[in-house]
């Protein structure tokens, strides 16, 4: 009987220890199975951080592109703008020059009539004075 203990024993401890060993390889294939779950787990991420990096690295480049464009188109803006306000002045320039000159082209044609005028009324006294005195002296 006590053989039959001593090999009962035994046999659970042969049981125990399979199942030790079972148990512990079972352990060990879900802990490798875990490991591997989190290596992929990790491995998305970081393939999903690097395309969101890449996403953000094209936006802020294309956000720095449009940047420039405003840019260009502003300083393209003012630039035509600045261009007009000179022609503009220029116009303004050579109108102001040209009524300037006008104007004193007026004043001369003026000073001459009025001379000319002057002169002939100074002829058509002196004329009528002439014709009274023959007109005296014809009546006289």
């Amino acid at each position: 009987m006590q053989i039959d203990r001593l090999i009962e024993g035994q046999n659970d401890v042969r049981h125990l220890e399979e199942t030790i060993v079972a148990l512990r390889t079972e352990l060990e294939t879900l802990s490798f199975k875990i490991d591997q779950s989190v290596q992929q787990a990790i491995q998305l991420n970081t393939d999903e951080i690097q395309q969101l990096k890449g996403t953000a690295s094209s936006l802020r480049d294309e956000l720095e592109s449009l940047r420039f464009e405003k840019d260009a188109a502003v300083q393209k803006v003012v630039q035509r703008f600045t261009d007009e306000i000179e022609q503009l002045k220029e116009t303004s320039a050579n109108l102001r020059e040209t009524l300037e000159s006008q104007k004193f082209e007026y004043d001369a044609i003026f000073q001459k009539q009025k001379l000319e005028t002057v002169i002939e009324h100074r002829h058509l006294q002196e004329t009528l004075e002439k014709l009274r005195e023959e007109l005296d002296k014809n009546n006289g």
